[in-house]
């Protein structure tokens, strides 16, 4: 008892249910607990985590045991545990929920929403417009925070359902086996809930059960199991009690042991649980999901454009202070201009432009059947370089097609294709595409095999333990010869069909030639047989065998016939199918790859089939791994063999997380994920962009931020344009709000200096930039430079301040020129002077604030070689002709503004050509130096 008590305690570690560890300082190891799965969520996962490792670990423990010391390392013994003892571990351990994750309150989620720097600003903005008695312009702001909150919010309520669909996925009844009595014990098989297991507890299990926790089989018969939920492939395992395992056996390859969330096929068998809850294999894999989500760098980034912004405040607005108090010695009018200041500086129409823009983005995504869950993923759409997707059903059609009817020696032959096709037309039960495919090929290549002259008699259905089905029909071939050469007239007939191992194991004869000749089955036939099946393996196809005999049973009804029946059979040969792959997946990889999006295929399948797929496709296959592989590298060549390969087959779940996080955090890649399965929740959740097809897995759906209603790649393609587009508009109102707003406020400094009094009002200053921020309401509207498309568009704020101190000073100059100008040649330069020097800046600011976008939006000459969308520029004429009617108006005189020569007007037309020149000359020089502009 010693060695398994002393394993269990390092396996488990002290706070497991099992260790039975001295509680006196429980609160202290919660505390420790607590700290160190804070310092775990905090690591770069590129690992498997410290309890994904425990976990492997104690698997492999029991599963290297004998099936008696089992019951020891789980305190349990043969007859299950009592009532009482199961109640009490109950207590202790918790329920069986297969993930240990608190699910955050809907006002928590608010909050979450809420609390986000760039809203913090516009509230504060928005609490000294209503100081300064713009009401207006207050609420306005407010209004544009509510509706930010109230669609972030919606998102991640709607994000946090996941877990809770996961937690339901595993919800059944469970038969175990517990002991009652006190004096006399009785082993009682009982129903309960599936939360309500228990290490320790034993459990009966048949076709169609769910396995509530990890489970070491004490006894199996005939058990074939579903492991598709963890690896992701649609094939079935067999699972074997009497067995001992080695280290060296992967994990999900252990015959002796069933994992949670895998369902039963066939079979049937009894069971040790020996893990639950968070401690199960399932869960420590899947609770990666649901720590914090690597931000995307597009939020990241506008997280940072707002803490420029806060600092910039920080310091502008004081100084803005100081400047207007040295000019008008007035305290409380100076801080009114610098609150008015501080809004200026502002982007208020952010949240509205960036959700407009991906609204719009999203709106056109719907039109190409894709439906758009989480809106910024639009954005990283534009942006993803890598996509990772998985190979059935999005480069195949996931059907189907038979390629080969050969005889043992390899050669083509009517004969098996005419017993292959008999044997699937009188098939009723579980039929499926590859019956579809062998009667598709026979009728599409003229075969007929007079079907009327045969009758079925009885059919021997397929079962995994099998692997194969046969049918018993009654018909006429002359040409079929028994082992003396004498033809068989019309007799009943066995033909089976199935997996090619099974079919030669029932086998003792084989078809020597075309005449039906059959000699005895030797081990160098049977070995000639299984080389050419995996030549044809190799090149990606599934191969099957078949077989006949003559009988003279009429029916079938017990098992032990079944095998009589199936016994002695005469092999004829090989038929091999392909899952083809899809006309328009090597086009739209095509042109993907022309947009600067590489395709590296995930995939849980053989590394065979998946290279034949990648070859029909265009994908290279130079460079090809396997999980196994992957598994035994040390983290640097892991990271180098990620970033190498284009084929990564046989991954697990978790594989597939690091692979994603691998190309994220070593290669800084903006990383799609396409999968449709519950093992590919952790790659969807972990992607910049999430990608699921309507007919997936509700788990996978949740996870996803794009929900394709067609697996069709082509719709991936018109994906990528629309993200493009949208993120050029939103980079458009980004850097010229940032140059304008900045540009703006220096000119305002510089010009308070100068005169000795502002240059504009403060209510002047707040309308001026009420009519820019609507103006620019048209901007998701524009359009793009031709080819901007064609390359990924990734957005750093470290760009930002570069672009400003290129851009910015270039308005304020021409701003400082409107300044001289006023002073010099109209003398306006006292402050009996302030109404004409604040229409003519008010003018003159508004202009160029709404021309700025002209200048910004294209890398070519504007007007000339390239011109906006016509809303933008009917926003531009609208702006600019409110601007300029204004101090003709009676608006003009209630706001302090008065009328303005005509000759000012053809300064300004002198000054916008000035401008929009040198701009065009420091925009070329920019593109040159740093290649790119928006």
């Amino acid at each position: 008892m010693d060695a398994p008590n002393s394993l269990r305690q390092s396996l488990l570690g002290k706070h497991h249910p099992l260790s039975r560890s001295n509680n006196k300082h429980g609160i202290l190891q919660a505390i420790s607990g607590c700290l160190r799965r804070l310092l775990e969520a905090r690591k770069n996962v590129s690992g498997p985590s410290e309890a994904e490792e425990r976990v492997r670990s104690w698997i492999y423990a029991l599963a290297q045991s004998e099936k008696n010391l089992t019951f020891e390392y789980v305190h349990s013994t043969e007859r299950g545990l009592s009532f009482k003892e199961a109640e009490s571990r109950l207590r202790e351990a918790g329920k069986n929920i297969p993930i240990d994750h608190n699910f955050s309150g809907w006002w928590q989620l608010w909050c979450t929403a809420f609390i986000n720097p760039f809203n913090m600003i516009l509230v504060v903005m928005a609490a000294l417009s209503y100081l300064a008695s713009d009401n207006a312009n207050g609420s306005i702001m407010l209004i544009l925070v509510l509706t930010s909150v109230g669609i972030r919010f919606q998102q991640d309520y709607k994000s946090s359902r996941a877990a809770m669909q996961l937690s339901e996925y595993l919800r059944s009844q469970i038969r175990v086996q517990r002991c009652a009595g006190r004096i006399i014990q009785k082993e009682l098989v009982v129903q309960i809930d599936y939360r309500d297991i228990v290490p320790g507890d034993i459990i009966h299990f048949s076709p169609g059960d769910l396995f509530p926790g990890d489970v070491r089989l004490l006894i199996s018969k005939d058990l074939i199991v579903s492991q598709s939920s963890l690896t992701g492939e649609s094939g079935t395992m067999e699972k074997i009690a009497d067995i001992t395992e080695v280290r060296s056996t992967p994990l999900l390859e252990l015959k002796n042991v069933c994992f949670m969330g895998t369902s039963v096929v066939s079979g049937c068998g009894i069971g040790l649980v020996i893990s639950t809850s968070s401690r199960t294999y399932m869960s420590t894999i899947f609770s990666t999901a649901w720590k914090e989500k690597r931000g995307d760098t597009f939020d990241n980034s506008v997280r940072s454009v707002s803490y420029v912004l806060i600092c910039l405040m920080v310091v502008v607005v004081p100084i803005m202070v100081l400047s207007d108090y040295y000019a008008s010695h007035n305290l409380g009018k100076s801080i009114i201009f610098g609150i008015s200041v501080a809004v200026a500086l502002t982007p208020q129409m952010f949240p509205l432009i960036v959700n407009t823009n991906l609204a719009k983005g999203a709106i056109a995504m719907a039109r190409d059947r894709c439906i758009v869950k989480r809106l910024s993923a639009i954005q990283n759409m534009g942006a993803m370089d890598v996509l990772c997707i998985d190979k059935t059903g999005t480069l195949t059609t996931d059907c189907a097609l038979m390629v080969h009817h050969l005889n043992s020696f390899g050669f083509s032959d009517e004969r098996v294709l005419r017993f292959a096709f008999l044997n699937s037309f009188f098939k009723t039960e579980l039929k499926g595409p590859i019956d579809d495919a062998i009667l598709a090929y026979a009728y599409m290549n003229g075969y007929k095999f007079q079907v009327s002259k045969w009758r079925m008699i009885e059919e021997i259905p397929f079962d995994f333990r099998r692997r194969r089905m046969s049918v018993i029909v009654e018909g006429e071939l002359n040409s079929i010869r028994d082992q003396k050469g004498s033809y068989l007239n019309t007799a009943k007939y066995v033909i089976t069909k199935g997996a090619l191992e099974e079919v030669l194991g029932i086998s003792t004869l084989i078809e020597y030639d075309e005449k039906g000749v059959t000699l005895t089955l030797t081990s160098e036939e049977r070995k000639r047989v299984l080389q050419k099946s995996e030549e044809l393996t190799n090149d990606g196809l599934r191969v099957l065998g078949v077989a006949i005999k003559r009988t003279s049973t009429m029916t079938t009804n017990e098992e032990n016939s079944h095998s009589l029946i199936e016994s002695d059979m005469i092999f004829l040969g090989l038929i091999s199918f392909f899952d083809p792959p899809k006309e328009s997946a090597k086009q739209a990889l095509w042109q993907l790859a022309e947009k600067g999006v590489k395709a590296k295929v995930l995939t849980g399948d053989s590394l065979s089939l998946a290279i034949k797929i990648c070859k029909e496709v265009g994908i290279r296959t130079t460079h090809v791994t396997t999980g196994p592989d992957l598994d035994a590298l040390e983290e640097t060549e892991f990271h180098e063999a990620v970033r190498k390969a284009t084929l990564l087959a046989r991954l697990t779940p978790t594989q597939k997380l690091r692979v994603v996080q691998s190309l994220q955090r070593v290669g800084k890649h903006v990383v799609g994920f396409l999968g449709d399965g519950i093992n590919d929740s952790l790659a969807l959740e972990a992607a910049d962009v999430g990608i699921s097809v309507d007919s997936g897995a509700s788990v996978a759906k949740d996870f996803a931020d794009i929900i394709l209603l067609e697996k069709d790649l082509n719709v991936l393609v018109s994906g990528v344009e629309h993200g493009r587009l949208t993120y050029g508009n939103t980079m458009k109102y980004i850097k010229l709000s940032l140059i304008a707003n900045i540009g703006s406020v220096v000119s305002f400094f510089i010009a308070t200096m100068l005169l000795q009094f502002e240059p504009l009002t403060p209510r002047q200053l707040l309308t001026q930039n009420f009519l820019y921020t609507l103006g620019q309401i048209a901007i998701p509207w524009d359009k793009v430079d031709d080819g901007y498309a064609m390359v990924p568009q990734g957005f750093s704020a470290k760009e930002l301040p570069v672009f400003i101190m290129w851009n910015g000073p270039v308005c304020s100059m021409f701003d400082i020129a409107t300044l001289l100008f006023l002073r010099y040649y109209y003398d306006a330069s006292e402050y009996s002077d302030a109404e004409f020097v604040h229409s003519a800046w008010f003018v003159e600011g508004l202009l160029m604030q709404t021309l700025i976008i002209h200048m910004i939006r294209t890398e070519k000459i504007p007007f000339i070689q390239d011109t906006a969308s016509w809303p933008v520029v009917l926003s531009t004429l609208t702006i600019s002709a409110i601007g300029i009617t204004i101090p003709y108006s009676p608006i003009g005189k209630v706001m302090g503004l008065s009328k303005l020569p005509l000759s000012y007007f053809g300064f300004l037309v002198v000054l916008f050509l000035g401008y929009f020149s040198l701009g065009q000359v420091v925009k070329r020089i920019y593109i040159h130096v740093y290649k790119r502009w928006l």
